[in-house]
């Protein structure tokens, strides 16, 4: 068992620093004057370290316990000061005052502001060791009763965070009294203020004249051993100080409200300029209001429902863990997925679930601190108040941050990035509740919440729903607005089979009767849950067009849900979305088949992906050569490459025998979007092509470099090696493209003018990369061979030989998540747009924001591979002839 003092101690050079070390062993070692006093020590001492605190500690067991006070005691029994918990001190520290040198732990002027003794209510063993201590002080300036409250700590938290509370008695002081901090600001042992010590030479008081040197360290405690000094912790608090609520212009006393109602966005077509105006990142998560009440927390909903107990207990123990008493806290409960990206989706599996490891709370605004209604004063000071209590809060509370650029310049990247839009808000507003227009939100797809009316049963399971039917009120009366029939996981789909069936209905909900189409297998049900779905257009007579499920929001009334219409006020955006595209003869049996069950994409809504995105991935999957991965049963069921014809091929899928053989060999080729729906019928989930196409087979048109990280390689290593292929081939003359391989690494892909042949092709591509294998062999291989690619990048060349192919740009990967192989611009690679980040669900909305495809000018940068370039060292190319 450690010594009581180690830890104080090990953290101190009594060499350098003034402070005492304590005896060398546990006893009464109080002065004489001390103990003639009834009862036990205590003394709280100023301290002016990396920020001023106040230390306050208690005589007990031999030793001071003690806490750093980073707001310092108030007799207001409302305000709650935030006390850490910080290692055990010795009796001797109680007289201690001066100047800790700098670089040393808790480095700083010390002057002992009070000092007396203290005297528990009940046994302060047991109430120590429960978390609350209440105690009576006696002390030169403190006086009454008074609580030390533990505070909840957050998982991993390292530091034990307390409340220091004055007991309501006579020695009280309302709201608006002298603050006894500033009324007393001098020490009581020497009359000296903290500038007095900092200032003055060792030993001498101007007010007082001489103070008696502290008496020698013994030579035991002395040689107390320093070895690596830990970080400071408190003692030396590198943080800014806490803000005082009761210093903000504008904040206003008064009790905590239960709730607040939220401050809402308003639909605007395109986001406002002008430096008023700040922007951020438009959560795709529950709007959640925190309500903390000396380390109570409830998690309020957007119309007050209590949802602490549904998102577990680690967000809670977070809030707990902030060093406020009360505060009112508006943010969003978000999971992001491996992408980065927040995905509500992935939220509601995760409830499902029961799970809770993924939960952030993303905060962006402050109510009401400590006493205070903070809601008059500007956004920019509630959010810089905000910044600082929630400092230290991350990973699971992290601040929303704000961009200051022009708003349609931060629409734009989130849109490239997929993402769901972004809230505008006026810097220099007051907070309102409800809708209003000092807070305006764009989004990047049109999405919304709708009223299910009512389901059409799966196709593929007895028990689940292949579809839902929705609505919008209108008039007071609901209307039908079509279906959504992907985005539900395989689980979800049973769920809301349960959940539907309990709530039919024998009559319709909606206004006017279906038509013998749209009511076909219906089943109807009481209009009373409400669901969030993602789509890309409203058609002529009013209907969803290529809509996703993204999850029940349970926090919004049917009633309430109309059909959104954006404000024109801003400046106006030319119209999103891709041209109309082309549409599929092709009919889809069991449409409502799940491909990917974590995802919830069925096989309807990988048709849809591939009818939205056809114009961009056209010139690369037709009228080549064809090897196909096929996945009936979807992503977790068998899987198959296929690349020849099979038994009830759909003729829309082109049949072409390969020249180089007198055998007759069927490859697979499509020409149109008939065919490519062909294919996603027959559960074709990876795409991957010949880099030739069928009018030159032996003569490729692109070259492709294949990244592929072996393990403990990070996501920057990759660009570089990235960035160093495209140096080496535009060193060659050749022009360079990257995408995402949806998997793990990136392509790099040249356009060629179709001369060079298959094996000049590939004795060039392995030069390229045994090049970059031999100039950096700690960081690349040239080799397939698994043993020798550990913390290494694979540079793959052998994509480029005839017979070989590479997955397809915008082609779907057979992985978790529906991830595809996605291009991008070369300014776009970053950290934080890793191999899988584009998905089914978020590349339509990337390309629709697109003012240009990166890859547009693909097949016009073509130029033809001289014979004989190889790759030369350090990214130069030179000629083996």
């Amino acid at each position: 068992m450690a010594a009581p003092l180690e830890a104080y101690r090990s953290k101190r050079d009594f060499k350098t620093t003034p402070e005492p070390a304590g005896a060398k062993t546990i006893k009464a070692t109080r002065s004489a004057k001390v103990a003639k006093k009834a009862g036990p020590s205590f003394v709280i001492q100023k301290h002016d370290a990396t920020r001023l605190h106040y230390d306050f500690r208690l005589e007990m067991d031999g030793v001071l316990k003690s806490w750093a006070v980073t707001r310092g005691p108030s007799l207001d029994p409302e305000e709650k000061r935030l006390a850490v918990h910080v290692e055990d001190h010795p009796l001797e520290y109680g007289g201690f005052e001066g100047t800790i040198p700098k670089g040393e732990y808790g480095g700083g002027t010390v002057i002992v502001w009070d000092r007396g003794v203290w005297e528990p209510v009940g046994d302060p063993h047991k109430g120590y060791a429960k978390g609350h201590l209440e105690f009576e002080l006696k002390g030169e300036k403190l006086h009454g009763r008074w609580h030390l409250v533990k505070m909840h700590g957050r998982p991993r938290e390292k530091r034990e965070n307390w409340l220091l509370i004055k007991a309501e008695d006579e020695e009280a002081r309302s709201s608006g009294a002298p603050d006894i901090l500033e009324e007393m600001p001098d020490s009581v042992k020497t009359g000296r203020a903290i500038a007095d010590v900092e200032n003055e030479a060792p030993g001498w008081s101007s007010k007082t004249g001489k103070i008696p040197k502290a008496k020698p360290v013994a030579k035991s405690a002395a040689k107390v051993k320093v070895t690596d000094k830990p970080e400071p912790t408190i003692e030396a608090a590198p943080s800014p100080p806490l803000p005082d609520p009761a210093k903000l212009k504008g904040a206003t006393k008064g009790p905590q409200p239960a709730f607040v109602e939220p401050a809402l966005a308003t639909l605007t077509d395109a986001p406002p300029a002008g430096e008023r105006w700040i922007h951020e990142i438009k959560f795709d998560g529950y709007r959640l209001q925190a309500h903390v009440a000396a380390g109570r927390v409830k998690l309020l909903t957007r119309t007050g429902l209590d949802w602490t107990k549904k998102f577990g207990k680690e967000i809670v123990g977070a809030l707990q863990a902030l060093p406020i008493g009360t505060a009112l806290i508006d943010g969003e409960l978000v999971v992001e997925t491996a992408s980065g990206a927040s995905d509500f989706s992935a939220l509601q599996a995760d409830l499902s679930e029961g799970r809770s490891d993924r939960f952030a709370f993303y905060v962006f605004d402050l109510l009401y601190l400590d006493g205070y209604d903070l809601r008059e004063l500007p956004l920019s000071e509630r959010k810089q108040v905000l910044a600082q209590i929630v400092a230290d809060g991350a990973p699971l509370l992290r601040v929303s941050q704000h961009f200051e650029e022009d708003g349609e310049v931060v629409f734009r990247h989130a849109k490239r990035l997929g993402l769901e839009g972004i809230v505008s808000k006026v810097l220099d507003s007051p907070y309102r509740s409800g809708r209003n227009k000092s807070w305006l939100k764009a989004k990047s797809s049109d999405r919304q919440e709708f009223v299910i009316g009512g389901y059409v049963p799966s196709s593929t399971s007895r028990r689940a729903i292949g579809s839902l039917v929705l609505g919008v009120q209108e008039d007071g009366a609901l209307k039908h607005v079509g279906r959504v029939g992907t985005g539900f996981s395989a689980r979800l789909a049973e769920d809301l089979f349960q959940t539907l069936e309990r709530m039919r209905v024998s009559e319709s909900p909606f206004e006017k009767p279906l038509t013998a189409e749209e009511r076909r297998q219906v089943r109807f049900v009481r209009p009373e849950l409400v669901a969030e779905v993602e789509f890309r257009a409203w058609t002529a007579d009013g209907h969803l067009r290529h809509a996703s499920f993204r999850g029940l929001r349970e926090d919004k009334p049917a009633s309430e849900i109309i059909r959104e219409a954006p404000t024109m006020e801003a400046k106006p955006s030319r119209k999103r979305g891709l041209k109309v595209e082309p549409n599929s003869t092709v009919k889809l049996t069991h449409p409502d088949r799940i491909y990917w069950p974590d995802a919830g994409v069925t096989k309807q809504g990988l048709a849809d992906y591939y009818a939205e995105i056809w114009p961009h991935i056209a010139p690369f999957i037709t009228h080549r050569p064809l090897s196909l991965l096929r996945c009936p049963s979807g992503i977790t069921g068998e899987q198959f490459f296929q690349k020849n014809a099979w038994k009830g091929l759909n003729e829309a899928i082109v049949l072409v025998d390969d020249p180089s053989t007198d055998a007759v060999e069927q490859l697979i080729s499509i020409e149109n979007l008939d065919g490519l729906i062909a294919l996603v019928q027959s559960a074709v989930l990876e795409i991957h092509p010949w880099g030739s196409t069928i009018d030159a087979w032996e003569k490729p048109d692109m070259i492709i470099m294949d990244l592929d990280p072996g393990e403990g390689v990070d996501w920057q290593t990759v660009i570089d090696a990235a960035q160093e292929v495209r140096q080496r081939l535009e060193d060659a003359g050749l022009a360079a493209f990257v995408k995402t391989s949806g998997g793990k690494g990136l392509h790099v892909v040249s356009p060629l003018t179709p001369k060079a042949e298959w094996p000049e092709i590939k004795a060039f591509t392995k030069g390229l990369a045994d090049a970059m294998a031999s100039d950096s062999p700690d960081h690349y291989v040239a080799t397939i061979s698994k043993a020798k690619r550990p913390g290494k990048i694979l540079i793959d060349y052998l994509r480029n030989q005839r017979g070989q192919t590479a997955v397809a740009p915008y082609s779907t990967r057979a992985r978790a998540g529906a991830p595809v192989s996605a291009p991008l611009a070369w300014d776009e690679l970053s950290p934080g747009v890793g191999p899988n980040y584009f998905t089914v669900l978020n590349l339509p909305t990337r390309l629709a924001s697109l003012g240009v495809d990166p890859w547009a000018d693909f097949r016009k940068a073509a130029k033809p591979l001289e014979f004989g370039a190889a790759a030369g060292k350090k990214g130069k190319v030179r000629s083996s002839s």
